[in-house]
């Protein structure tokens, strides 16, 4: 399962893994509106599955899970892309300064940031319970580190990345116990050229500055390579640690 899978990263990873064979449930809010996810589902029809859900609705999601178990009654592996920064429509954006800070945005970017992958961990468990391998990872941002941050703002972004970050490793701890075959992680993908990071890259180095095929190549890679001592860990794009 792909959340965000209709643009950006999410894409390039249900791309990535339908050329490899796998079988891909593709979650966005509206994949109708998609032309790159139909394309994907008219090349691999008996292997993509696209699937409409709101992520920070809990009815939903419950929903979602129960279209899955119609399907499967396991998942291998289940990759969180979905997020939200900024917003023009609504004139959501980073906040430079406290008094910039409102409640409607917190609520807003915690939902999808913060809230969701811990909703979706909690409906996917039993299907990522069982006897073989199994990873749940989640896109965190380095921002997200308390101890790497040195630039201050961006209140709402950082600080629904390092809920996120903490979801995770808890998560990680009781599947220790309770889905012994899990690996859980947060993923930093680095810079990459999608409509999240669009605005905020003017001065980011071309080598910094990574496709979503890419990222998507690395991020798999970090989810194949990943062992048990791994679990509850913040890596980054090329495998490094991030401090929390």
């Amino acid at each position: 399962m792909i959340t965000g899978a209709s643009h950006g990263i999410g894409l390039a990873m249900t791309a990535r893994c339908l050329r490899a064979g796998d079988r891909v449930f593709a979650v966005s809010r509206d994949p109708d509106r998609s032309d790159a996810l139909a394309a994907l589902a008219a090349e691999a029809p008996d292997r993509l599955h696209p699937l409409a859900a709101d992520l920070c609705d809990e009815d939903a999601v419950a929903r979602l899970f129960e279209t899955v178990r119609a399907h499967t009654d396991t998942l291998d592996a289940l990759v969180h892309c979905a997020g939200l920064l900024h917003d023009a429509e609504t004139g959501l954006s980073p906040e430079k300064r406290v008094e910039d800070v409102n409640l409607a945005a917190l609520q807003r970017v915690f939902a999808i940031n913060g809230f969701a992958p811990i909703l979706l961990a909690r409906y996917a468990l039993p299907l990522l319970r069982h006897d073989r391998r199994a990873v749940f990872a989640s896109l965190s941002a380095r921002v997200g580190s308390i101890e790497d941050n040195r630039l201050g703002g961006w209140y709402a972004y950082r600080a629904s990345k390092a809920a996120q970050n903490q979801f995770l490793r808890t998560f990680a701890v009781e599947a220790r116990r309770r889905a012994k075959n899990l690996i859980v992680l947060a993923l930093h993908p680095g810079t990459v050229e999608t409509g999240l990071s669009a605005p905020f890259r003017a001065n980011v180095p071309p080598e910094k500055l990574f496709s979503a095929d890419f990222a998507a190549q690395c991020l798999l890679r970090n989810m194949e390579n990943a062992g048990e001592e791994d679990s509850g860990g913040f890596f980054a794009w090329d495998g490094a640690p991030i401090p929390w």
